[in-house]
């Protein structure tokens, strides 16, 4: 199995300048991927993204940098960093959108994977994590956007 780079696209019926809010808006994004983020949409700029757990109340907190932002186009940040800190090695999310007559494709694209330098067993989990949480999570993010466009 290629562990190189995992790809989720959706349509959504709104502008890219709407979408790209969502994606790259700390207040947006918590509406539909963490339950809480932390982070200025600037380059090279570093935030948090934090996840809660409903049944034990832990909470796991990721770091993140601000790599390119490109409004209203591509919105892209490292995260994952093997050292915990934002040094070393680190997964590469970016948002593409282009768009359509009807509204924005939204490409997600994460890499990085082969890079981090894991065992292949521990290789093989965290993209098939990752994976299974985006097939989660890019179905909300169409979701929200959808929502906030049909709002009042």
């Amino acid at each position: 199995m290629e562990h190189g780079s995992i790809e989720r696209d959706i349509h959504v019926d709104a502008s890219p300048e709407v979408v790209f809010e969502v994606i790259s808006r700390p207040e947006h994004m918590q509406e539909w991927w963490p339950d809480e983020a932390r982070f200025e949409p600037v380059e090279g700029a570093p935030g948090e993204l934090f996840w809660r757990d409903a049944v034990t109340g832990e909470t796991m907190t990721v770091a993140l940098t601000v790599v390119e932002v490109d409004p209203p186009s591509r919105f892209s940040f490292r995260w994952c960093y093997v050292d915990g800190e934002r040094g070393g090695d680190s997964l590469l999310v970016t948002f593409d959108l282009e768009p359509t007559q009807q509204g924005t494709r939204v490409r997600m694209t994460e890499t990085g994977f082969r890079e981090m330098g894991w065992e292949v067993a521990v290789l093989e989990e965290q993209y098939r994590e990752h994976a299974t949480a985006w097939d989660h999570y890019i179905p909300r993010l169409g979701a929200y956007v959808e929502r906030l466009v049909s709002a009042p």
